[in-house]
């Protein structure tokens, strides 16, 4: 019976309150909408980023190198390693609160001399071995969580563990992300070497045909230079474009985990294709898929149990140990009841002075927790400005690429006109030379202004925590 209530009482005692603040999600301020050029609809509770990333980036290619990466990307297999250190660190943690028990026998055999020094008479010593025996179950330690010092530091380690296991996920969100800009990026650089090749094949037919004329005495040396300076202007730019393709492609590599080389392409910048619509999604919903804000808010709870922790050495531990075995001379009778042992050593270690070493623990651990309060309220109000720098950037630059095009559309005429205009001998060949310059700058830029329209739905997806599902 006082073996019962024993074990009751200390089954309740381990099963107290712990000390310190239980944990509560902070009230964020939350807008009703993200803010765009053009205000998007309250009730919109769809978002892109509920899309798996194959669903996003429709590119064969795209998606070979994404899955590529996912298994061979050096930050991502890191970031996996840290959940297993995570979850080893939580199964060591944990292992603190349950007893530790270990077993242990001895057997002692001895012969003692009938001639030593005190003769023993064989009537008193019929037998000169002696044989001794000990069996023991041992409870090594075992601290009574009484004010839930070990279940705080347990709680603890596995909010680091889910904080490691939602890291991961953002290092997936990145990483996809970072290879689709690199690849769209590699892209443009080959659709703008092609209109770099087309223009100079352009310009040399322009330059034979000025010299033609040059002979004939219809042009001058100086048109005939004119010609010959656009010519080597966009042959000039080919070899800056072919060295960003092949850095680019370095990168990729990178990303994918191995050695630099070449990239298979697929479709090309003018052929990618997304989703017809790029909803943003309910800003309350933000908070639950971006695993950036996940991870901050795990380390928010990490640093609310540790308060528990350190407020906790204030009290009295208890810890306990003891022993069941037996001993005997004879090993065939070490169990029985007369050779029975046990005992239990319950100690109490309560802090009188620690020269405020408890008091600066509790300060500490309250500090570590405002700082993770503050990295948990500025991550939120970074993927709100992410989401609506991301939106402003889809609309805007759409906008240009519009005006970009009927600018390119313009200029090309223009310069179809000014060569008709200059082989007619109505107009000089300096108009057609600047039309044919404004031209390629034009369409340089339409294709940067193409990628730049791209890239920000890719960065929409990510600032909406997508790509790790």
């Amino acid at each position: 019976m006082r073996g019962r209530t024993f074990l009751i009482l200390i089954a309740g005692l381990t099963a107290g309150c712990a000390v310190g603040p239980n944990y509560k999600r902070p009230i964020t301020a939350v807008p009703q909408s993200f803010r765009a050029p053009e205000p998007l609809p309250p009730s919109q509770a769809a978002s892109i980023a509920d899309l798996k990333w194959f669903e996003v980036f429709k590119d064969e290619k795209l998606q070979e190198l994404i899955r590529a990466a996912l298994e061979r990307n050096y930050d991502l297999r890191d970031a996996v390693a840290r959940v297993n250190e995570a979850r080893a660190s939580l199964g060591i943690t944990r292992s603190n609160q349950f007893p530790t028990f270990a077993a242990g026998a001895s057997v002692e055999i001895n012969r003692i001399s009938r001639d030593g020094a005190t003769p023993i008479p064989s009537q008193v010593l019929p037998s000169q071995n002696r044989n001794f025996g000990t069996a023991a179950l041992q409870l090594l330690s075992f601290e009574v969580d009484i004010w839930g010092r070990l279940r705080r530091a347990t709680e603890a380690a596995r909010a680091s563990l889910l904080g490691a296991e939602e890291t991961r996920k953002a290092v997936v969100t990145t990483l996809v992300s970072d290879l689709a800009t690199a690849y769209l990026t590699l892209r443009e650089l080959d659709y703008t070497l092609e209109i770099s090749k087309r223009t100079l094949q352009t310009r040399e037919q322009s330059l034979e045909l000025t010299k033609s004329r040059q002979l004939g005495g219809v042009s001058t040396l100086l048109d005939l230079r004119q010609a010959e300076q656009l010519v080597y202007t966009a042959a000039e730019t080919i070899p800056e474009i072919q060295q960003q393709i092949e850095q680019s492609e370095n990168q990729i590599n990178l990303l994918l985990g191995q050695n630099p080389d070449g990239v298979l392409r697929g479709r090309s910048l003018t052929e990618q294709t997304f989703p017809p619509e790029v909803p943003a999604g309910l800003p309350s919903a933000l908070l639950e898929r971006r695993p950036d804000i996940r991870a901050a808010e795990q380390d928010l709870v990490a640093a609310n149990a540790e308060i528990g922790v350190a407020r906790a050495a204030y009290f009295p531990q208890l810890s306990l140990s003891g022993a069941l075995g037996g001993a005997s001379t004879q090993l065939s009778s070490l169990f029985s009841g007369p050779h029975s042992t046990w005992n239990l050593a319950p100690q109490v270690a309560q802090p009188i002075f620690t020269g405020g070493r408890i008091k600066s623990n509790v300060a500490l651990a309250r500090a570590e927790h405002e700082r993770a309060l503050i990295r948990y309220q500025r991550t939120i109000q970074t993927a709100f400005t992410e989401v609506s720098d991301a939106l402003i950037a889809h609309q805007r630059v759409r906008e240009s690429r519009e005006k970009q095009e009927a600018l390119v559309a313009a200029l090309t005429d223009r310069l179809r006109l000014a060569y008709l205009r200059y082989r007619g001998g109505v107009d000089t060949q300096l108009n057609a030379l600047d039309a044919d310059r404004d031209l390629f700058q034009a369409e340089l830029g339409l294709a940067h202004i193409r990628l730049n329209e791209i890239l920000s739905v890719v960065q929409l997806y990510k600032a909406l925590g997508g790509g790790w599902q």
